[in-house]
């Protein structure tokens, strides 16, 4: 792909009108996560295909909700990329707000909705501060992967983070050896070897320039 096609990308904040499009998109890029196939349980399918959409619903509601930084990736009107990072600003792991867990809870139910909790809490144990964010999706619509846009995603991510005064750096979990070659290239670095939900996996960090 020629950088000339890279540059026609824009990377902006997603709007209200956004949302059902991006949940669209991070729901065909995790299906078959290995994170959330373990927390969410996929021994019967059209029961883990729900739960993946309420646990996306209901997250990207939240973080709307709480003002969290929404960062889409367009071709001209078309969105083709999502990333979503939560900061410590928000209440996170054990002390997450009561109505995320209600609706949590009702669409995943409360084994999924504690697992959930548990890899915030072990993300954030690592953390070397608590002024750092979470990077909880990342996602390319499925046909332009493979095309040099994840790089532009993750480098729209880094932008934000460098220009935000209270920040630190962002943390993110990862299971995928292709991923995380792909982070690392854009400056994260390994702060830990994790098991989340019986998937082993890294905690990246990229610390803020």
């Amino acid at each position: 792909m020629d950088n000339t096609t890279l540059d026609n990308l824009r990377a902006v904040y997603l709007t209200a009108e956004d949302l059902r499009v991006a949940a669209s998109i991070l729901y065909n890029a995790y299906h078959d996560d290995a994170y959330f196939m373990e927390a969410l349980g996929q021994q019967d399918t059209q029961q883990y295909e729900q739960k993946l959409r309420a646990a996306i619903r209901e997250e990207l509601n939240e973080l709307w909700q709480q003002e969290q930084p929404l960062i889409g990736l367009f071709d001209q009107a078309r969105l083709i990329g999502v990333a979503c990072v939560i900061t410590q600003q928000v209440p996170l792991g054990e002390a997450r707000y009561w109505h995320w867990r209600l609706k949590m809870v009702l669409g995943t139910g409360w084994k999924s909705t504690q697992s959930l909790i548990n890899k915030e809490t072990r993300i954030l144990e690592h953390l070397p501060s608590n002024k750092c964010g979470i990077l909880q999706f990342i996602a390319l619509s499925p046909n332009e992967q493979n095309k040099g846009y994840g790089a532009k995603l993750i480098q729209a991510v880094l932008s934000w983070c460098d220009e935000q005064p209270n920040l630190d750096g962002i943390g993110v979990f990862v299971s995928n050896s292709r991923h995380h070659g792909a982070f690392v290239q854009q400056g994260f670095c390994s702060i830990a070897q994790v098991d989340i939900a019986n998937v082993a996996g890294e905690i990246l960090f990229y610390a803020k320039k």
